[in-house]
């Protein structure tokens, strides 16, 4: 089967399967994504046909706006790019594959920046909208990882850090009239939460449609929110880093990230239910068990044993969070939660931008078995995707609401990228990661056998994943091999520098390398260190594997 896929995928020409291009823009941005060299084949021809998919409907989602540039819209009903997802944690995914396309999303919201400092919530062809702030996903990770990963282009660079600079200062100045240090949302759209519970009794915009004015008779508002915060806080963190790159000093921004955290603590968080909560106008906290805590999680908050306990109480409990597909906007066991998805609801069904979210949340503390509990019922919603909408019904993955819309586009595109592909990283390095999607619905196939190339710094790698091994080839020459079940993580250039076990089992083998053989045996979330001479050295031993919860 290996030498098949091979073939398969080695016969893939990306245009045909595209298709006829609907705009002049297209072309370029087409071939951008060729250059990446990023191709995808599968043991079935259906998967397959929906990766293509995506990837026909990612370009139409990708249009020239206040400029000649194109940039990433978030699709479906919704014409334009919002600073809280497409110019965010959207245009981060999409660095991978278009990075022109990012570099000029993240640049707009810096070129449309009010003289005050606040940054459009909104970018249409109608112009950029100011209306509210709608902040989750921070901004100067979303821009450091890029500048990481894209040349490191210091005039970028420091082009959004003066603005990223100076709306944290606008957030200050409007979102701290209680004095907490933390961030304040004024309406239900501030954090996008559209019909969530958490807002309910509170106005969808500012008062005023101003977003630095809150309404003055309401009787819980401003909130101040644990999202919000967390973002700052995350936000400064990233700060600090692109300060001492710009040969700046970082301490004045960990400092200000450090009043962010203890607010968040201090304000937001009950420390009888291990939840983050809005804070009210009277002090009362707003219980409301929301995709918040996810939110908040992956702002970076939190040490490892803070975020394993959020696993097993809240995000991997199946009361909560953790649906059949994974994971609801509002816990389950919440007499307010709606599982329907069939209109723009925050009310209880999964959507896309929490997907595209969690990663981070998850591979930040080394938790990389228990993401793959959420890929793999995706992977079942994807292959029977047809129209990319924003949410899934947590009870039978059916697509709900809208259509090509790109957080779900992504989503796919990440998804696969990261449980059977080829991926570079900020830190140099490119994860090969050796399993499948699995026959959880029904028992249907979705694909016993993949395939999948990239081209970094003008080398092409390829990796041929089967049910008992992975397989890497380097300008067509085989360089690596190792058994199904584990991630071989390797510097751009492909030497190896680690093993990491991506299975619940102890995966035991023969892993391959340039010649030389190394008998391994890699627990789930293990990292083994690969030294010069082959020398391996564990690390994260004693990690192990956080099991689904159901009270």
């Amino acid at each position: 089967m290996r030498e098949a896929l091979l073939s398969k995928l080695r016969a893939i020409r990306t245009e045909e399967r595209i298709g006829t291009l609907n705009k002049a823009s297209d072309g370029p941005v087409l071939a951008e994504w060729m250059q990446s060299g990023v191709k995808f084949a599968a043991s079935s021809d259906k998967f397959e046909g929906v990766y293509y998919k995506a990837l026909r409907k990612l370009l139409d989602s990708v249009v020239p706006t206040g400029g000649d540039k194109p940039i990433l819209h978030e699709g479906g009903i919704y014409l334009g790019c919002w600073l809280e997802s497409t110019g965010t944690i959207n245009a981060e995914l999409l660095s991978r594959f278009i990075p022109s396309v990012s570099q000029s999303t993240y640049e707009l919201f810096a070129d449309y920046q009010r003289e005050d400092g606040l940054m459009p919530y909104k970018l249409t062809e109608a112009g950029p909208s100011y209306r509210q702030i709608q902040l989750v996903t921070p901004l100067a990770r979303s821009v450091w990882n890029h500048y990481q990963m894209n040349g490191r282009d210091k005039s970028f660079l420091r082009k959004m850090y003066k603005a990223m600079q100076r709306y944290d200062e606008w957030l200050l100045t409007y979102r701290n009239t209680r004095g907490t240090n933390g961030v304040e949302a004024f309406c239900t759209f501030d954090t996008g939460h559209d019909l969530s519970p958490r807002f309910w009794h509170v106005p969808d915009t500012p008062h005023g449609n101003d977003a630095r004015i809150c309404n003055p008779d309401s009787p819980i508002l401003p909130f101040v929110a644990p999202d919000l915060t967390a973002n700052v806080y995350c936000q400064r963190l990233y700060l600090a880093r692109i300060a001492e790159e710009l040969a700046e000093s970082g301490a004045p921004w960990r400092e200000k990230a450090e009043q962010s955290l203890d607010s968040l603590f201090q304000y937001c968080f009950d420390e009888t239910d291990q939840f983050f909560y809005d804070l009210d106008k009277n002090d009362e906290h707003v219980c409301v068990q929301s995709d918040v805590l996810l939110r908040v999680l992956a702002c970076e908050v939190g040490d490892r044993a803070f975020f394993d306990q959020a696993l097993r109480k809240y995000l991997l409990n199946t009361r909560k969070f953790f649906a059949k597909y994974p994971f609801t906007s509002i816990a389950m066991d919440d007499p307010r939660f709606d599982p329907f998805s069939s209109y723009n609801s925050w009310a209880g069904a999964s959507n896309f931008l929490s997907l595209i979210r969690a990663p981070h949340a998850f591979e930040h503390h080394g938790r990389f078995v228990e993401l793959t509990y959420v890929f793999y019922p995706l992977m079942a919603v994807f292959h029977k995707m047809t129209r990319f909408s924003q949410a899934v019904s947590p009870w039978t993955g059916e697509e709900g609401f809208t259509e090509a819309y790109s957080p779900a586009i992504l989503c796919m595109l990440d998804y696969v990228e990261r449980l059977s592909g080829i991926m570079p990283r900020p830190e140099d390095e490119l994860w090969f990661t050796g399993l499948l999607p699995y026959a959880v619905d029904h028992g249907e196939e979705i694909a016993n056998g993949t395939a999948y190339s990239r081209i970094v710094d003008g080398v092409t790698y390829e990796l041929v994943n089967t049910l008992e091994e992975s397989v890497v080839y380097r300008n067509d020459r085989k360089i690596l091999q190792f058994p199904n079940g584990l991630r071989a993580v390797t510097n751009r250039q492909g030497n190896l520098k680690s093993i990491i076990g991506m299975s619940v089992r102890t995966v035991e083998g023969i892993v391959s390398y340039e010649g030389c053989e190394l008998r391994v045996s890699v627990k789930g979330n293990e990292i083994i260190d690969i030294a010069d001479g082959l020398e391996m050295e564990v690390r994260a031993a004693d990690l192990g594997i956080i099991a689904p919860t159901y009270r």
